[in-house]
């Protein structure tokens, strides 16, 4: 544990969660682009992670980077954070009273070396009216699927089928996973 870890992310919850590792860590968001051709989910949240933690460890060397990216599919289409409010309002209806599945790929770079690991759970809107999804549009324009299961004042979500952290956007226990590997590898 005498490597520097850095998340390559500047999402607060990340940060919450990442504390629950009881080590410091420094932040540094990654500024690559979260433009790909991949079309197959898992692969895709692997492949940004994997450039994230890539991007910001050229910068940390010595460091364990752990860079993260979360999106939402719903009857075949990936749905990642929104542009704006309309597009916000789009993807709640979408998901309205539906299942999806909730990706979030995990990359740990150590010493030129590269972890990755893909999450899923399965998550169940709550049907609700149209006047309190336009009321949520817009409200969580920084997050995959334009929801926050964390935040206690949104009703949208009515059912999670594995992992909690992985819907807010860290699934702990393949960090923890990954971040073990890194460490045996750099040492």
């Amino acid at each position: 544990m005498g490597r520097l870890l850095v998340l390559a992310s500047g999402s607060p919850q990340r940060k919450l969660l990442l504390k629950e590792l009881g080590r410091p860590f420094k932040i540094v968001p990654s500024g690559v682009s979260e433009d790909s051709d991949e079309k197959d989910p898992r692969r895709l949240v692997l492949e940004l992670a994997e450039r994230k933690a890539r991007d910001v460890a050229a910068k940390y060397p010595k460091a364990l980077v752990l860079g993260a990216d979360t999106l939402v599919v719903c009857h075949g289409e990936i749905l990642g954070k929104p542009r704006d409010a309309a597009d916000s309002w789009r993807i709640l209806n979408k998901l309205n009273g539906r299942w999806q599945k909730v990706y979030t790929g995990v990359a740990v770079a150590a010493g030129g070396k590269v972890f990755c690991e893909a999450v899923s759970t399965r998550v169940l809107a709550r049907r609700l009216p149209e006047k309190i999804l336009r009321r949520l549009a817009g409200k969580h324009l920084d997050k995959a699927g334009a929801y926050a299961v964390q935040d206690q004042d949104d009703p949208f979500i009515e059912r999670i089928v594995g992992e909690f952290d992985n819907v807010v956007g860290l699934p702990m226990k393949a960090v923890r996973r990954l971040l073990r590997k890194a460490e045996r590898a750099a040492a």
